[in-house]
């Protein structure tokens, strides 16, 4: 008998946990672990040890990007599975360059989860079928949102500071200080051409990096 795959998820809101383990359970996938947020995935993960992590990405705290990163520095063979809600094309353009081996959104079929998890634990690359032709489209149009020039730090920095949280809740998130988040704001309004919180939320709206 083939083993089921273990998988760890990993979303602040407990019905679409629930939702999820539902529709697994019938594909006869065992999730074996649930964190509410990317802090508490990183720190379960190696007792868990799921065959594929999936990740949201709008998560409070240090967000779904970030717990990428530090879970694939904790183990570079970590399948994870990132899920959005963003239709934007800069947020899977960078989850899947951090590392991530799938990228579903959110509005899809629910059958598109049992596929992309199945790929992504056999360790095949997963993008699902608007995200891929969206991420095509800006490759063949050129138009790309301005925030593609940040580092991945001024881009957390940046998604946070448009959510409406200060400078101090940033560095606890993510970890730094807040003269180090300072700094990396600084760069960010430089870059984007915008001198205030309202001026990048506005940024952000426009190109879809959060929800309105």
């Amino acid at each position: 008998m083939t083993p089921l795959l273990r998988v760890m998820l990993v979303d602040d809101h407990a019905l679409v946990r629930m939702g999820f383990r539902m529709l697994l359970a019938d594909a006869q996938i065992e999730v074996v672990a649930e964190a509410d947020n990317g802090e508490q995935a990183c720190t379960d993960y190696a007792q868990a040890r799921p065959d594929v992590v999936v990740m949201d990405l709008s998560m409070p705290g240090m967000g779904g990007l970030e717990a990428l990163r530090r879970l694939l520095a904790q183990d570079p063979k970590a399948r994870v599975l990132v899920l959005s809600a963003h239709e934007d094309t800069a947020h899977p353009r960078r989850a899947l360059k951090a590392g991530a081996l799938g990228y579903l959104g959110k509005r899809s079929a629910p059958d598109a989860l049992i596929a992309a998890v199945t790929a992504v634990g056999a360790g095949r690359p997963y993008v699902d079928p608007a995200t891929a032709q969206a991420l095509a489209l800006a490759t063949v149009t050129g138009e790309t949102s301005p925030a593609e020039g940040l580092s991945e730090r001024e881009f957390s920095v940046f998604v946070q500071l448009a959510r409406g949280l200060s400078v101090a809740q940033i560095a606890e998130n993510l970890k730094l200080s807040p003269s180090t988040v300072g700094t990396h704001l600084y760069h960010v309004k430089q870059k984007l051409g915008a001198s205030n919180q309202s001026e990048l939320t506005l940024v952000a709206l426009r190109w879809g990096l959060i929800e309105a």
